[in-house]
């Protein structure tokens, strides 16, 4: 068992085989649909979700976790015989889940004060917060401190990126998490946005009148990152879309140095707010040392 614990929410994507392979602990987001309070991933699969979301009148609405859902967490932790925890979530200009850990925290260490437990925001979302969990995980199970881990999550906050497109930025709209990209809404018509997140806010990246047009610019985004040698960890998320995402997957792949790649459905949380049809990729540039 590592000296750390590394926690999340479901919100961070990761595939279930990882969760359990790297000994990740999460908390389900909510999401509600009409009179029904559904727990992300728990009693809603991804399958039946998006079978469901493209007849959906109004959209559900979907919350955080409460600070009592990442306190029970803590406390279970704790009760195992762990000492530090690290607790990473998606962007808090997003989302309130960052803020209700901390209140977990503070109130746990009420009860544990010999218990450690860093909050990180992330200022991102999806896998780019999954591979900032993923890492921390690794971190932890080589048997690293608590600084070795929160300092190896932190490093990798100004590098992850985003990048997505979808056919309609409607669903983004409806649940009010559309942030700096609203600029896009009234050219929709016949075009591919690109999306991404800049200091934890969506932004508009550029528009294409494809999808082909869309998975190039994405390409070529990744390259100027990379750089013409460089390598990437990298991955390949939609929304009901698993034929689109691999069409990115083959072009990336085709001219970039990819060590690592993921392919992952968003859960119904995220889904919800991109919509059915989302493709896109989250990823990293990662040195001759990581990539070993």
């Amino acid at each position: 068992m590592p000296n750390v614990a590394i926690v999340t929410d479901s919100i961070a994507t990761i595939p279930d085989d990882m969760l359990q392979s790297l000994n990740i602990h999460w908390v389900p987001y909510y999401i509600h649909r009409g009179n029904e309070v559904l727990r992300d991933l728990v009693n809603i699969t991804r399958q039946e979700f998006y079978r469901w979301l493209p007849f959906a009148k109004v959209l559900p609405k979907t919350a955080n976790p409460g600070p009592g859902d990442y306190e029970s967490l803590y406390q279970e932790l704790a009760a195992e015989g762990t000492e530090e925890i690290v607790s990473i979530h998606m962007s808090s200009k997003s989302s309130g889940a960052f803020q209700a850990a901390t209140i977990a925290k503070d109130t746990i260490l009420n009860r544990i004060p010999k218990l450690k437990i860093e909050i990180i925001d992330t200022l991102n979302v999806s896998m780019c917060h999954g591979w900032m969990v993923i890492e921390a995980a690794r971190e932890a199970l080589k048997g690293s401190t608590l600084a070795g881990v929160t300092d190896r999550v932190k490093s990798l906050i100004p590098k992850t990126q985003m990048i997505q497109t979808a056919d309609t930025l409607k669903y983004l709209a409806m649940g009010g998490r559309i942030g700096r990209a609203t600029e896009m809404m009234g050219s929709m018509l016949n075009i591919k946005p690109l999306i991404g997140m800049r200091d934890g806010l969506i932004v508009p990246l550029g528009k294409a009148f494809t999808r082909g047009s869309a998975y190039k610019m994405m390409v070529e985004e990744v390259i100027k990152t990379a750089g013409a040698n460089g390598k990437v960890k990298i991955a390949y998320v939609h929304a009901a879309a698993l034929e689109e995402v691999l069409k990115i997957k083959a072009m990336i792949e085709d001219r970039v140095q990819v060590v690592e790649s993921i392919t992952v459905e968003l859960t119904p949380a995220l889904g919800v707010h991109s919509g059915p049809g989302t493709a896109g990729i989250c990823f990293y540039p990662v040195s001759e040392e990581e990539s070993r």
